[in-house]
């Protein structure tokens, strides 16, 4: 079955429940573009509906060098999940790519309601095991996609995602070099 979403793990967890949870909850920050929602080496604060802008999720090689390793975007959720929950340290930074309004509920306040709340570590867990699906389908893509399979299949979720990203992102994003992305652009377009 393939997800109309971008990041397939929405078609799994109970989105309405975590978006009415952020905006009756929590309280609206903006964000510039740069901002950092989430440190990598930090326990992230927020868990949040994105409301308006784009973020990316990057670590860093050992020479220093950005990759990219997720994208949200505008009605999406951002979060370090389910580690800021539990107060974990983030092996990820979260970047704001454009201005971005974004509803935010305390990650240190949910983690703790949900030792009580039996519905709400429920959810935390189905959400948890939607999350890590959606990460191992894209990791088993990375050996069984070709790079070009990978761009189709990015282009057709978000075609507009090349005015959003910047190419270096996009290609870090698909694990092939900027060169060849330009390549593959240009192949597809003809």
């Amino acid at each position: 079955m393939r997800s109309s979403n971008f990041n397939t793990y929405y078609d799994n967890i109970d989105a309405n429940l975590w978006r009415n949870l952020c905006v009756d909850k929590g309280v609206l920050l903006k964000y510039e573009k740069g901002d950092l929602f989430a440190e990598e080496g930090r326990s992230a604060k927020y868990l949040g509906y994105i409301k308006s802008g784009s973020l990316k999720y990057v670590v860093y090689a050992s020479d220093g060098t950005e990759r990219v390793v997720g994208l949200e975007f505008s009605g999406g959720f951002v979060a370090d999940f389910p580690f800021s929950l539990y107060g974990k340290k983030s092996r990820v930074s979260i970047v704001a790519v454009t201005p971005c309004e974004i509803y935010c509920i305390s990650a240190k306040e949910i983690g703790s309601k949900m030792k009580s709340d039996a519905e709400l570590y429920r959810t935390i867990a189905e959400s948890s095991m939607a999350l890590f699906d959606t990460t191992y389908n894209r990791y088993i893509d990375l050996y069984i996609k070709s790079a070009k399979e990978r761009y189709c299949e990015l282009v057709e979720k978000h075609e507009d995602i090349f005015s959003i990203f910047s190419l270096k992102d996009i290609a870090s994003y698909l694990n092939i070099t900027p060169t060849y992305l330009s390549r593959l652009r240009k192949n597809n377009s003809e």
